[in-house]
């Protein structure tokens, strides 16, 4: 039996491909290798939401991956519109992070999974960056992922900023949204030089924490992106 902690992620959606119409999980093979590369066993989560109680009981930690996809209107300070279907992915998430952050699972967030770690706990969300923050950076399109694009500053006292071991950091950068303000249950954890939240976490659960970058990118021991992936399994032991 493996002694390596079982890490869950969530697959990503994909409406039709090129083999196929129907619907089908994709999922960037980097999440992986950083769980494996980490000491972690990853296995892939599917939106079998019946199963989210069975899944979790399976595993030891959840990671909550980056994608594209629209969220419900509510999170940009609109109405709610009790018509709209909530896209797939999104409908399969909210209740899988309720229940992560219910049982005290590790649960590490990345990019719109720090998105959705904020809106879960009753955060709004800025829709366009470029349009309302402006400034010398383009969150969406400063470089390519794989690439440090900018610094941000990490919170002395925060879970993040004891597994980086550092007061700045420099990241990757592919989001036009992000958190506008967090509520009491989380703080700030990293912040890029516009004033954008880069990451944020829970303090009072054991691995709650979410980053607006993309660290299965950089994967280099001395890197502290790896630290991420790092803590995250060994909280999962």
């Amino acid at each position: 039996m493996t002694t390596r902690p079982v890490i869950g992620i969530l697959l990503d959606y994909q409406e039709e491909g090129s083999f196929s119409r129907r619907p089908h999980y994709a999922l960037r093979r980097a999440y992986f290798d950083a769980v494996w590369q980490a000491g972690g066993l990853p296995v892939g989560l599917p939106y079998i939401i019946e199963a989210w109680d069975d899944y979790l009981d399976a595993v030891g930690g959840v990671i909550v991956p980056g994608g594209f996809y629209p969220f419900p209107e509510v999170y940009y300070g609109g109405e709610l519109v009790v018509a709209e279907p909530p896209h797939p992915r999104h409908a399969a998430e909210v209740p899988l992070v309720q229940a992560a952050i219910a049982r005290d699972l590790p649960l590490l967030g990345i990019c719109a999974g720090l998105q959705v770690l904020a809106a879960v706990e009753g955060a709004s969300l800025i829709r366009d960056l470029k349009a309302e923050v402006g400034g010398d950076i383009d969150h969406l399109n400063e470089k390519p992922a794989e690439e440090h694009a900018h610094a941000v500053a990490v919170t002395p006292g925060t879970l993040l900023h004891k597994i980086v071991g550092r007061d700045e950091i420099m990241v990757n950068t592919a989001h036009n949204e992000a958190p506008r303000m967090l509520p009491p249950t989380l703080v700030v954890n990293a912040v890029a030089p516009d004033g954008v939240i880069e990451g944020a976490e829970r303090p009072d659960r054991k691995f709650c924490l979410g980053v607006q970058w993309h660290p299965e990118f950089f994967l280099g021991d001395d890197d502290p992106n790896q630290a991420l992936f790092k803590a995250l399994v060994e909280a999962a032991r």
